[in-house]
């Protein structure tokens, strides 16, 4: 229900609550008149005038009385509002209960039937009602949006779908006017919410989009589930209609000026279909609250991220790590609002360089580590093996052995789902950083981890932004094959399962975050084309040399339970000691895993075994 908002001055009652109250007494002496009159039959000679004039004073002051002290007058319920009717006619029934217990006491000094305090209740409340209602409407018709507001449709009848139309009508500043409603619910076809009508069903949006010619189509549904997403942004493709979303209702409140320009534009995350996870805060309060925390990687897309969701978390410290200073500039104005890399929460060095590692762990003497520093491009690894290795597989022992000096107690290794059966040199590397860390936790007893994840949505040089650049320079998009499939996942959701992993896993465990059902990335192109409004070609590539048609995140051999969180799987890795580590032996296993012999292999064979 719409409320008009209202208006104090110093604390008083503004001026206009004072002529409601006289616009209510005016109600209660028109209510009592036409009570006499049907009372007695209109006959205006039988009604005694001086009883009369005291009836209405005892109305008036007793409604002045009792709605101060239900504070009707003083300004504290919304105009219009639910609340402001049941107050209104809790007062009327005060009012109608003394009328009649005056009447009772003096009935034979005034002349006035006890019978018309009854009689004029229902009166007065009508009239007051009616009163506020008119002025709702013409406060509500003078609120509408002016020129040049865009006609706007609003998906959902429901109680979003409500306060939308409400909202797009009382604000003069409103980028939206209303022209209908949709609504998949056969029993609303009717409905009319503030004047703006249910024109129809889901199916019927394209002949709606037509006839009402409107240009945005707002979804007002507290969950968008990715399948309605997709079916609609299907529906509407070609329409020159933008499709809106809201955002969750906390990202509306956390802005400083919440209102209707929070609609967003559906994106690849509302077609994919990822979900916020319940993550158990207690649990990483518990190892990571007022602790020192180390990030490596901290400039990166996973990194920063792991930064800025750690950093609400209350660390004692939080170093960021990392050999990328603009990254590090980046992050650090994420989460600080200045750049100036002058702190000690930022540090320049390379996981390379063992003895820089080992400097900075004994001066800052981390507690918690999370290692997120990596080279991750497959394509780019398969030309030159030699570095991942020294990255991913060396540069990760580097970072496992300054943590063991300085004796942290938890340390997260950021791992990849092509470290499950790899067939790639960057897969290879990974799976090596999982068993170091795997051997690690041997050696220590510690909280020693690694987690496993697919593709996330919107890091830096990952397919959707190739994407999104492909299809700003016009085409073509490039797709390596029609069938191919990939998982995916937000990377505030992917950072949330990482620092929950943290808390959970045991010594040696392999995390394995649930990514959902795998996406054609085909659909994902065409999609995001038809987003763009673009005619743009797809062209097919073909499959990389030792790239996988459909990723997996769970190896051959590897458990897949779920004992403690219903989106983490948990295995292990077989532990590797550094000093068997093998580059030769390494290199050999990337050719042949990569090949025709690939599944000849185990990952136990005792030739290879020591090249990871």
């Amino acid at each position: 229900m719409s409320v008009v908002s209202d208006s104090k001055s110093d604390g008083r009652p503004a001026l206009w609550l004072w002529s409601q109250f006289a616009l209510d007494s005016l109600a209660w002496v028109v209510a009592i008149a036409l009570a006499l009159l049907l009372r007695y039959e209109l006959d205006v000679t039988l009604i005694h005038v001086g009883g009369t004039v005291m009836l209405m004073i005892v109305a008036i002051v007793t409604q002045l009385v009792a709605g101060w002290t239900l504070a009707l007058y003083r300004g504290r319920y919304a105009f219009g509002s639910f609340h402001e009717a049941r107050i209104l006619v809790v007062v009327t029934l005060i009012v109608a209960a003394v009328m009649f217990i005056f009447l009772y006491l003096l009935v034979s000094e005034i002349h006035i039937a006890r019978s018309v305090g009854a009689i004029a209740f229902p009166f007065a409340c009508l009239f007051m009602a009616a009163i506020r209602y008119l002025k709702r409407l013409y406060v509500e018709g003078k609120s509408k949006p002016g020129e040049g507001t865009q006609k706007t449709l609003v998906y959902g009848a429901g109680f979003l779908g409500n306060s939308l139309i409400n909202r797009m009508l009382q604000d003069q500043e409103s980028p939206y006017f209303p022209v209908g409603l949709i609504d998949d619910d056969a029993g609303k076809k009717h409905l009319r919410l503030s004047s703006v009508s249910v024109l129809g069903r889901g199916e019927d949006l394209p002949d709606v989009i037509r006839r009402t010619k409107a240009t945005v189509l707002v979804l007002a549904f507290a969950h968008v589930e990715a399948a309605k997403v997709r079916e609609i942004s299907d529906a509407v493709a070609g329409l020159h209609i933008r499709v809106l979303v809201l955002p969750p209702l906390k990202d509306m409140l956390a802005g400083d000026n919440a209102g209707l320009s929070d609609f967003r534009e559906i994106d690849v995350a509302d077609l994919i279909g990822r979900r916020p996870v319940d993550i158990k805060l207690d649990q990483i309060a518990g190892y990571v609250a007022g602790k020192r925390v180390l990030v490596t990687g901290a400039g990166g897309s996973i990194g920063s991220e792991l930064c800025r969701q750690l950093s609400g978390f209350s660390p004692a410290e939080l170093i960021m790590l990392d050999h990328d200073e603009t990254g590090l500039q980046h992050t650090q104005i994420s989460i600080s609002g200045h750049g100036l890399l002058n702190g000690k929460d930022t540090v320049l060095a390379d996981i390379r360089d063992p003895e820089a590692l080992n400097r900075i762990f004994r001066e800052r003497r981390p507690e918690v580590v999370f290692h997120a520093a990596a080279l991750k491009h497959a394509p780019l690894l398969q030309q030159y093996p030699e570095e991942g290795w020294k990255t991913n597989t060396l540069g990760s022992l580097n970072v496992l052995r300054a943590a063991q000096s300085v004796s942290v107690q938890t340390y997260v290794n950021v791992s990849t789902d092509k470290a499950a059966s790899p067939t790639t040199a960057l897969g290879h590397s990974k799976r090596a950083a999982e068993k170091l860390t795997a051997w690690m936790a041997q050696q220590t007893g510690r909280r020693y981890v690694s987690v496993r994840f697919g593709n996330v949505i919107g890091s830096r040089g990952s397919m959707l932004p190739l994407f999104t650049e492909q299809i700003k320079a016009g085409g073509p998009v490039t797709v390596t094959h029609p069938d191919v499939t990939r998982f995916f996942m937000t990377i505030p959701e992917a950072c949330q399962l990482v620092i929950q992993a943290g808390a959970i896993g045991h010594g040696g465990d392999v995390l394995i975050l649930d990514m959902g059902e795998p996406v054609k990335i085909l659909d994902v192109a065409q999609r995001m084309i038809a987003m763009s409004g673009k005619d743009i070609e797809i062209v097919y590539t073909g499959l990389r040399p030792s790239e996988k048609m459909h990723e997996q995140l769970v190896g051959m051999g590897e458990d897949d339970a779920k004992p403690l969180h219903p989106k983490i799987s948990h295995t292990t890795a077989v532990p590797l000691a550094p000093e068997v580590l093998s580059l030769d032996t390494w290199l050999r296993r990337c050719r042949l895993e990569s090949g025709p012999a690939a599944e000849e292999l185990d990952e136990s064979d005792d030739d290879l075994a020591a090249g990871a």
